[in-house]
């Protein structure tokens, strides 16, 4: 007796079994994906193939970079420093009044080489009492600056206000640790306004060349 051949209907039921196999692969591990964190929010970044490549107008502009105004600090230093104590130990004795302390500050500036710009800042605070000296303390702090792609109505300002005010800072303390050693109260200066200081100069400039 010839045997009744199988109904080709079957498999296609066994078919119904696949989907969910393909839903058991969306449980994809975190280890598989390209994260990328910008902002502290991570985000699936999927690899773009190597043809394709960032639009030309995406990537920066190597002359817009190169002309952006720089200042460079090269190097900061100490030039000169000195500290007088002439009447000490009598100087130092309690029960006296404080000393009267006056201060001269003054910007100093000279181009080197490569057109490297050195400023400096000198600081002079001399204390009486009375008629007698307490002390005198001198320090000359400068800074090599590089200053590129600024224009001359920009370079001034630079060198007179911004470059001290990064300056002031480092002189500031060896001053207050000058006197501190010296035996007296350390001197600390407060920050000065160079912006002014750098107003009065260009008027006192202007002034001299209307009289010449």
């Amino acid at each position: 007796m010839a045997k009744t051949p199988k109904d080709d209907s079957k498999p296609k039921a066994a078919k119904k079994k696949a989907p969910k196999k393909a839903a058991a692969k969306k449980e994809v591990n975190e280890t598989d994906l390209n994260i990328s964190v910008d902002g502290g929010a991570a985000t699936d970044t999927p690899t773009q193939p190597e043809s394709q490549t960032p639009p030309q107008s995406q990537t920066p502009n190597e002359e817009q970079v190169s002309s952006e105004p720089m200042l460079n600090v090269l190097a900061q230093y100490t030039k000169d420093m000195s500290f007088e104590n002439p009447n000490a130990p009598d100087s130092l004795k309690s029960g006296q009044t404080p000393p009267e302390v006056a201060i001269d500050l003054r910007i100093g500036r000279q181009i080197g080489e490569n057109d490297n710009i050195e400023i400096s800042i000198l600081i002079k605070a001399q204390a009486m009492r009375g008629d007698k000296v307490v002390f005198i303390a001198e320090l000359d702090y400068a800074g090599l600056f590089a200053i590129q792609n600024v224009n001359m109505e920009q370079i001034q300002p630079l060198m007179m206000i911004e470059c001290p005010r990064i300056l002031f800072p480092y002189a500031r303390k060896i001053l207050a640790d000058m006197t501190q050693d010296g035996g007296h109260l350390p001197i600390m200066l407060d920050m000065p306004d160079f912006a002014s200081m750098y107003r009065e100069e260009m008027m006192r400039r202007g002034q001299e060349q209307s009289l010449n």
